[in-house]
């Protein structure tokens, strides 16, 4: 065949193949990233993997201009807290907790820069143990077994299995932290340890800025002027805490008090 004729023949042949396909666009195959914002759980100071059942990081609040209370009359924690863990529960309308491990739950509502928080609270152990924070960020949690990281003031009562009653500044073991030595049988109401089933009424106030008292049944227990006080955003959030002893909380009063 001649060269000509040979070249004719291949032209035909391939005009009878089907096209060949260009490959999809990546763009028309891939989803975009999603916006949705991800808030992760805090942290659970076993090592454990975050817990899914933590609240959604709070969302903005005003400030009290209002007295806020709560009964806890219902099934569940409900809107008004940010829960950094799934500790707490709602019991014959109580907020109970065991083995919280610093893992509190915050109130969403700011406070002001003074303020009166009344709180009743009664533990089932004779290990004490009764635990809240103050002017914290509403939001964090232990970041390991020692709460040396805490954003607010906390108020110990019967805390270390019943060995001491403290208000600490942000680390509840710091060395200059104010405390109280319990010792059973003590006269001094302030010495006395917290009693399994007694229903005590806590009260947490600061009304200049920079002095905050700790009263128990009516009994200043502990107090000290802070010469860098908590305040402002960061330092403005109300919590329930506990470490081990089941502790439950009922009648919730937090009162803005005039700046």
């Amino acid at each position: 065949m001649s060269r000509p004729a040979a070249l004719a023949l291949l032209f035909a042949v391939s005009s009878c193949l089907p096209a060949e396909r260009k490959p999809a666009s990546r763009s028309a195959t891939l989803k975009a990233p999603s916006r949705e914002r991800v808030t992760l759980a805090a942290v659970d100071v076993t090592g454990e993997a975050p817990d899914a059942t933590a609240s959604p990081e709070p969302e903005p609040q005003p400030v009290l201009q209002t007295t806020f209370t709560d009964e806890f009359e219902r099934d569940s924690v409900g809107g008004d807290y940010f829960a950094t863990g799934n500790q707490f529960h709602i019991e014959r309308g109580r907020l109970c907790v065991q083995a919280g491990r610093n893992h509190p739950l915050w109130l969403r509502r700011h406070l002001p820069l003074n303020a009166r928080i009344r709180v009743e609270a009664e533990a089932s152990s004779d290990e004490g143990d009764i635990k809240l924070e103050a002017w914290g960020d509403g939001h964090a949690a232990a970041s390991h077994a020692s709460y040396t990281d805490a954003t607010s003031y906390l108020a110990i009562f019967g805390g270390w299995k019943n060995h001491y009653h403290v208000l600490a500044r942000m680390n509840e073991h710091a060395p200059d932290r104010p405390q109280v030595v319990i010792e059973p049988g003590s006269d001094d109401p302030r010495q006395q340890p917290v009693l399994a089933g007694h229903r005590y009424r806590l009260k947490l106030e600061r009304t200049d800025g920079r002095t905050l008292r700790f009263w128990v049944d009516d009994v200043e227990v502990l107090s000290f002027t802070d010469e860098l006080p908590l305040t402002g955003v960061g330092h403005d959030h109300f919590a329930f805490n506990d470490w081990e002893t089941p502790v439950c909380f009922d009648h919730l009063v937090v009162e803005p008090l005039p700046s």
